[in-house]
């Protein structure tokens, strides 16, 4: 099923589908869980757009790896504006809304990948390696920085995370993000994971959750 942009009510939201801007080791507690350094400035890699998919409709597992693939939930950052050299207060007008995605990653063949000095695109990049929510528009949000969400897994909860605890807030990562990368109408940015990741197996029921704003049942349909 080809992905498009919806608000949380399932209405298509009039943007094209853009690439995926991912922040690794944005929560302290993340960094511990997996004994990975802090960084000194955001970790930045990309998803393409053919990751994207609707969460609504089920998390599909990759066939035929080697491994476990992992939960990442996150904060997700849809763009309605163009962003380059942009200062924290352009980006605060450069949101069309925020939602919450799974950043699927392959983890044995990420740790394989890492210990070679090698990129993580096989790892996190594959198509369908991104589910994501509807958005609910940005003014509907009172402070960006003060966001619960939460991941349960077969009604256990996995992942708990609030956007006080990251490292760089949301208007500071798409400032640092623009430096680097023009994000562009379209474009989704993803904010870390706190801790909780791990694995997936097919028939397990998730409800992702954004406090205050929507929760979504979902299931993992098992390997395509």
């Amino acid at each position: 099923m080809e992905y498009f942009h919806k608000d949380i009510n399932g209405q298509p939201i009039q943007l094209p589908v853009g690439k995926v801007v991912c922040v690794g080791r944005n929560y302290v507690d993340h960094v511990k869980e997996l004994n990975n350094e802090v960084p000194d400035t955001p970790l930045l890699f990309m998803k393409p757009s053919t990751s994207l998919c609707d969460v609504n409709a089920g998390v599909t597992l990759p066939a035929d790896t080697l491994g476990s693939c992992h939960n990442e939930l996150e904060i997700a950052i849809l763009i309605k504006s163009p962003l380059k050299n942009a200062s924290q207060s352009d980006c605060q007008s450069a949101i069309w809304g925020v939602g919450l995605a799974l950043d699927l990653t392959l983890r044995d063949l990420q740790s394989k990948l890492k210990s070679k000095g090698l990129p993580w695109e096989r790892a996190k990049s594959f198509d369908g390696a991104c589910p994501v929510s509807g958005f609910t528009e940005i003014h509907n949000v009172a402070d960006l920085q003060a966001l619960s969400f939460s991941l349960e897994v077969n009604q256990q909860l996995k992942q708990q995370g609030d956007t006080s605890l990251m490292m760089w807030g949301v208007y500071s990562l798409l400032s640092q993000i623009s430096e680097v990368f023009t994000l562009l109408p379209g474009d989704i940015v993803l904010t870390g994971t706190p801790k909780g990741v791990g694995p997936l197996f097919a028939n397990d029921e998730l409800c992702l959750r954004l406090d205050k704003h929507f929760s979504i049942n979902s299931k993992v349909q098992g390997e395509k």
